[in-house]
């Protein structure tokens, strides 16, 4: 099987353009994103053709579960049909398990370097707490297609994403689970996020995640709505514009890494 493995921000994935579905596509992932024996990666991005949209992505995390959305791998299926002739189109629609998505190239001689996605409008719940390992945690619940726990702190660089972040992922909260977002506001619509992927544990990067924090930030008036928000991760930074009730926009790179070519 040849697949492509490529990043946003260091959240990367292994992409495989495929005519009809995979079988048994969640072993598969388990299989490949394994960093000792596998290819290594955050999961696997199937691209498959759609009665709705130009284009359908299938989006699985390195345990196996399906995920509905992911905001850096989208980018990355933009420049994978792009690059590859499966289209020319520089606006494009995507289809996935949280609606259909537009995104907008950012394209460079000949080749895309990133994208604007519009991401939909993001829902922003009403602060609660939980009891997670022996504290009190505060956080906002955000959908943005996927669901989002953000926790507003003063240390983002030191968040307990192996212990709280691990433990809200799986808490009886959230029965689907959680990605659990540790923000820190840093400066005039400024944040440092570091983040526990559902499925995928700690990564360099969420696309969802970013939007999330953003829209939350907004809502609790530390950043400014309709604006420019730029969102720091542990593999580079987003740009992010929330507002109340439009669309979240979110630009940012997509790189090929390598093609390669597995045994399954």
């Amino acid at each position: 099987m040849r697949f492509t493995k490529m990043q946003g921000l260091g959240n990367d994935y292994l992409y495989v353009y495929s005519d009809t579905d995979p079988t048994d596509p969640a072993a598969l992932s388990v299989k490949l994103s394994d960093r000792h024996f596998g290819a290594g990666s955050d999961g696997m991005i199937w691209i498959l053709p759609s009665s709705v949209a130009d284009f359908r992505m299938r989006i699985f995390n390195a345990d196996g579960s399906e995920a509905k959305m992911c905001g850096n791998g989208i980018r990355c299926v933009g420049k994978y049909v792009f690059d590859k002739g499966y289209t020319d189109k520089t606006v494009m629609t995507v289809e996935t398990l949280s609606g259909i998505k537009t995104l907008r190239l950012i394209v460079r001689n000949g080749k895309a370097e990133g994208a604007s996605v519009e991401m939909g409008r993001a829902e922003v719940g009403t602060p609660s707490e939980l009891t997670v390992c022996g504290q009190n945690v505060r956080y906002v619940p955000v959908s943005v297609g996927n669901p989002h726990a953000v926790v507003f702190t003063d240390d983002a660089e030191n968040a307990p994403l192996t212990t709280v972040g691990a433990a809200m992922e799986k808490h009886p909260a959230f029965p689907q689970g959680v990605n659990v977002e540790f923000v820190q506001k840093t400066g005039t619509n400024a944040l440092r996020m570091r983040v526990w992927e559902r499925g995928s544990g700690i990564t360099m990067a969420c696309g969802t995640g970013a939007c999330a924090a953003a829209s939350a930030a907004v809502a609790a008036g530390l950043c400014g709505c309709g604006e420019d928000i730029s969102v720091m991760l542990d593999g580079g930074t987003l740009h992010i514009t929330a507002g109340e009730s439009a669309s979240v926009v979110m630009t940012g790179p997509a790189v090929t890494v390598y093609e390669g070519e597995i045994q399954v």
